[in-house]
């Protein structure tokens, strides 16, 4: 067997959160090792296939301040402008509608539109070239916490030693579920179908959200591929037996399915790239840490992708917990230790709640058919287009910047370890 080595903090799960999470640590000086049980190299698809992820000022400070967002393989697109509409499949969305514009908030963009396919070669190529970072993939992780530290025996025969674990690996999380951390979950009844399509029309950076009986329908724009220069990707909420037969059509009927939903203001739509579905459930763990653990991401919460937040409410885990760990670190303090991890759930969990309970609230009210509660919500969206203090209120919390943002997220860079 090979002698245990050292790293202070050992992350369980690759994904995007999981990752940058690593790469935010090793960038610091944090000596971290990151464990996932699939490979990296065959995460990276090779070819276009649809899934993107939006991702918020705030989020692209993060990524830029870990290294990732430099090593993109092509420039994500700017999202310059949101219109919000109520409508139904086949009829013109309502004339009552919400539009911002990123001038009226400050210079940035709301958020960018990112490949899930460049970020996982970005973080891939990151993570490579991290000194401080070990890399364990494709390999099981038996985990094992006590009081002055933790144990993490690899199927690979390596030992590692460290001082907090991190559970990264999605809303089935093993950590988790060894912790005996209780969880709370929701089921929609509807499922999420997410792809991208060609449209004849250029986007010119807008984003559309249409709000339908069963659910948002998100037109995001995106940077156009060969072939292809205007394009766009789709999040689509459907109750679940209406989305198996829109999933089983072949392209040209899938097609007018979209294009009853997102409208004809960007001419005609053509399906590109494969199709991805999955049901759609919202989730949260009852406490985000336990005895030399923290849980981020999906691990810890999973909300409705109504508002597009559930991977930024990820990456605002990552800022908060690699700050105080590497404040406790350059402090010479324990990065495990019972204070700083009530901090890191203090920090997270009520932000966490609040964005579960609002996404929420906006599913039950814009899918409601009631004439009346129509009536309002349509009135409601046109009354805040009509009030600039509030739009500016909405359009900060889009770019996640409320409440005062500050750190990683609010641009500054890492405090490296001295």
């Amino acid at each position: 067997m090979s002698t245990p080595f050292e790293v202070e903090i050992c992350v369980v799960g690759a994904g995007p959160v999981g990752a940058t999470l690593a790469a935010t640590l090793a960038a610091a000086g944090i000596r971290t090792a990151v464990i996932d049980a699939a490979p990296l190299p065959p995460m990276e698809l090779p070819a276009f296939d649809g899934r993107a992820y939006a991702i918020a000022l705030s989020s692209k400070r993060l990524l830029a301040a870990a290294g990732v967002w430099d090593r993109l393989p092509e420039a994500p697109c700017p999202i310059l402008g949101i219109r919000v509409a109520d409508g139904r499949p086949g009829e013109p969305a309502s004339p009552l509608s919400l539009h911002f514009d990123h001038a009226d908030v400050g210079e940035e963009p709301f958020g960018w539109l990112v490949e899930a396919r460049a970020l996982r070669v970005a973080l891939n190529a990151h993570l490579a070239h991290l000194p401080g970072l070990h890399v364990f993939a494709p390999a099981q992780a038996e985990v094992t916490r006590g009081v002055e530290g933790v144990a993490v025996r690899l199927s690979t025969g390596q030992e590692i030693r460290a001082r907090l674990v991190v559970g990264a690996e999605g809303r089935n999380s093993a950590l988790r579920r060894q912790a005996g951390i209780p969880v709370s979950r929701l089921d929609y009844h509807c499922m999420g179908i997410v792809g991208a399509v060609a449209h004849e029309k250029p986007h010119n950076n807008v984003a559309l959200e249409q709000f339908l009986p069963h659910g948002p329908f998100a037109q995001l724009p995106m940077t156009g591929i060969p072939g292809h220069p205007n394009v766009s990707a789709i999040v689509w909420t459907e109750r679940t037996a209406i989305a198996r037969a829109v999933l089983a059509m072949d392209d040209v009927a899938y097609g007018r399915q979209i294009a009853a939903r997102m409208g004809g203001h960007l001419g005609a739509v053509t399906p590109i790239g494969r199709r991805w579905s999955y049901p759609l459930t919202a989730m949260h763990a009852a406490r985000y840490t336990a005895e030399r653990l923290a849980l981020v991401g999906d691990a810890a919460h999973g909300i409705h992708p109504i508002a597009g937040q559930g991977l930024n409410l990820g990456f605002r885990d990552v800022a908060a917990l690699a700050e105080m760990v590497i404040e406790a670190v350059n402090a010479g303090a324990d990065p495990g230790a019972p204070a700083v991890l009530a901090r890191y759930q203090a920090a997270r969990r009520p932000d966490s709640l609040v964005m579960l309970g609002a996404t929420h609230a906006l599913e039950r009210l814009f899918t409601s058919r009631l004439p009346p509660l129509r009536l309002a919500r349509r009135l409601g969206i046109a009354a805040v287009d009509r009030l600039p203090g509030l739009k500016r209120f909405f359009a900060t919390r889009a770019m996640g910047l409320g409440g005062g943002t500050a750190g990683l997220l609010g641009g500054q860079g890492l405090a490296r370890r001295g």
